[in-house]
């Protein structure tokens, strides 16, 4: 194993009730920082969250004005910043994104590391407030903004046909809410409510400063020390996300819509999350069956039949759920159908043949290595270690992927069981 492979290694440090983990590394010449403040997904607070998301990234009590705080981008050397929001598992991550040049690359002397610090204490803890709420005009363009967002996901089908069957399988479980949200919630949210949820996550949520760069560990704790100042009490522990569901029955669901090209959606439940021993397996199994071009799924529903003109699947793995899917002609949704439910029991017989089997485990390799290669990438393998309760280390994940055989392929496959089969399709045409 080459000992860039050991490269994603970071130090953590409590600072003020929030957890820092920083690499020192001068492998970029950029500093990047993210905050990741994690919550249960709930229906409660889900559209809040994403609502806040967006007017965090508007002001601050020093930058009132977006434009104002934009011009500080650009004194700042163009720096990079936003704030999303994402589904983890049935975790909602409010996430922060800051990048900016490291100083030690610009010609003149700069403490380009500590004003991106102050920046962020800045989002975190100096909100523009008016009174006890957060700016009226900004919460109304914003909810504007996100009832466009939450709507045009019907513009993207492929999309659209993903979070549909996400919500038909896990009726009932928090993990069928979409990260950004219900439109239905929005009116009902005002800048003092908002700002109340506010202080709420920054007060109990976890929160994690993740900041990798050619910088000073101290440095680093000291700024953030200094600059972000939480009135941090009782923080809640998030339990793992329940991944283990057996399937009692299969489910065949079909929607309506104009759409020139079916979309069929399978979702399988697979007992197997991030932490779990076969996690390795999963992510071999997931790469035989559908992950790449030399796939099960690509060579025998899209290659040698034509019947899709995509067949992929992916795997959710803090949830255990794995998403096959693919682009048809109507005509063809049994025949389809039908060859994709081949492909799942050949892995469960164990037709697996030594090359497509090294051929998967090297492209995971060469996808995992590619992580080196992104500040934010190395952050969210770290951070998939911190919400798991597992950290993995990757020279480690490499081992285990290359010592991956076919049984144990067969052992995963014995677990994935489909859920729900969904078919997007168009308003013409027999039922």
């Amino acid at each position: 194993m080459s000992e860039s492979v050991k490269e994603i290694s970071f130090h953590t440090t409590a600072l003020n009730g929030i957890n820092v983990h920083i690499m020192p590394t001068a492998k970029f010449k950029t500093t990047t920082i993210v905050t990741m403040i994690e919550q249960e997904l709930s229906e409660e607070t889900v559209t809040k969250t994403a609502l806040l998301a967006m007017v965090m990234k508007r002001a601050t009590a020093r930058f009132p004005e977006t434009k104002q705080l934009r011009e500080h981008l650009d004194f700042l050397y163009g720096a990079i910043f936003d704030v999303d929001v994402v589904k983890k598992g049935e975790r909602q991550i409010l996430q922060i994104y800051m990048e900016v040049p490291n100083e030690k690359y610009l010609s003149q002397e700069n403490a380009l590391l500590e004003s991106a610090i102050r920046f962020v204490g800045d989002v975190l803890s100096r909100p523009y407030l008016e009174g006890n709420a957060f700016a009226e005009k900004y919460v109304v363009q914003e909810k504007e903004t996100l009832r466009k967002r939450i709507e045009s996901l019907i513009d993207d089908k492929m999309k659209y046909a993903n979070q549909r069957v996400t919500e038909e399988m896990c009726q009932g479980e928090p993990f069928a809410l979409l990260a950004q949200g219900r439109t239905k919630d929005l009116a009902g949210i005002s800048g003092e409510s908002l700002y109340a949820h506010f202080q709420e996550l920054m007060s109990h949520s976890p929160i994690d400063i993740f900041v990798v760069g050619d910088v000073e560990q101290k440095e680093v704790e000291a700024a953030i020390g200094k600059f972000v100042q939480l009135d941090r009490k009782d923080v809640k522990q998030i339990g793992p996300t329940k991944a283990k569901k057996q399937v009692a029955d299969e489910r065949v669901v079909i929607d309506r819509l104009e759409v020139n090209q079916a979309k069929l959606n399978i979702g399988c439940r697979t007992q197997i999350s991030y932490a779990d021993e076969d996690y390795p397996a999963l992510l071999v199994y997931n790469g035989v069956l559908g992950g790449f071009p030399h796939s099960k799924l690509f060579v025998n529903v899209r290659e040698k039949a034509s019947l899709a003109y995509y067949a992929v699947s992916r795997l959710e793995s803090h949830k255990g759920i794995m998403m096959m899917m693919s682009g048809i002609d109507v005509k063809n949704f049994d025949r389809a159908v039908t060859i994709i439910k081949e492909q799942l029991e050949s892995m469960k017989q164990g037709n697996v043949g030594q090359e497509e089997l090294e051929q998967t485990k090297a492209t995971l390799s060469n996808q995992f290595r590619e992580l080196l290669d992104s500040a934010r990438m190395m952050i969210d393998f770290a951070y998939n270690g911190v919400i798991s309760g597992r950290k993995r280390h990757l020279e480690e994940l490499l081992a285990q992927i290359n010592g991956i055989t076919v049984e144990d392929l067969k052992r995963v496959a014995a677990q994935v069981a489909i859920d729900t089969i969904y078919l997007l399709r168009d308003k013409k045409g027999d039922a």
